[in-house]
C-alpha cells in the first residue's frame, strides 16, 4: 500500500471572502481544516503580520485550534497553546479580511479564555500588532522579558527575533 506520510492537504491560496449574514459555527479544528488554516494564516504571514506555519506544525498543533466557519468557508481561527500548568499563549488569531469588524475575533478569544479557565490556567499572553483589540478584552501591555517561556521556545525561529516589533500582552484569568 502506497500512502502519503507527509502531505494530507495541499495548502490553498487564500482569497478573502465577502461578509454574509447567516449562521456561523465555532468549533475545534479537525485535521481536515489544515489546508484552509494554512491559507488564512499564511496570507497574513506573507504580509509580515503573523508567523508562517507549515503543514507539519499545523498537524502537530491542530488540537490547539478553534475555528469559525460560515457555511463551508473558514472565516476565522485562533489557537490556545499551553506552555505551563499556569500559562498559555493565544496565537494565530486570524479573521478573513471580509469578515473583520463582525465580532469573530472576540468570539474566538472569549471561547479560548473559557477553555483556559477550564484547564485551570492563570494567565494568557499574546504577541500582537493589534494591541487595541486585546486591550478592549482586558489584556495589558507587558515587557516581553516577563514571558521567557515564549521567547525561548518559538521566538528563536522568528525572522524578526533580533528586532521584534510585536507588542506583548498579558491577561490574568479569574478562577
Amino acid at each position: 500500500m502506497n500512502s502519503p506520510l507527509i502531505s494530507i492537504a495541499a495548502p490553498r491560496s487564500f482569497v478573502p471572502s465577502e461578509y454574509g449574514e447567516g449562521p456561523t459555527e465555532l468549533r475545534s479544528a479537525p485535521l481536515k481544516d489544515i489546508g484552509p488554516l494554512l491559507g488564512l494564516i499564511n496570507d497574513y504571514a506573507a504580509k509580515g503580520i503573523m508567523l508562517p506555519r507549515t503543514e507539519f506544525e499545523m498537524a502537530e498543533n491542530i488540537r490547539d485550534f478553534t475555528v469559525i466557519y460560515a457555511g463551508s468557508r473558514l472565516v476565522a481561527c485562533a489557537a490556545l497553546h499551553i506552555y505551563s500548568p499556569l500559562a498559555a499563549e493565544i496565537r494565530s488569531l486570524a479573521v478573513d479580511p471580509g469578515w473583520k469588524q463582525h465580532g469573530l475575533g472576540r468570539q474566538l478569544l472569549e471561547s479560548l479564555e473559557r477553555e483556559a479557565i477550564a484547564f485551570g490556567l492563570r494567565t494568557l499572553f499574546a504577541f500582537t500588532y493589534v494591541d487595541g483589540f486585546f486591550r478592549k478584552l482586558g489584556y495589558e501591555v507587558v515587557d516581553r522579558g516577563e514571558l521567557p517561556l515564549k521567547a525561548w521556545k518559538d521566538c528563536l525561529r522568528c525572522p524578526k527575533f533580533q528586532a521584534c516589533d510585536e507588542i506583548a500582552m498579558l491577561k490574568a484569568l479569574a478562577p
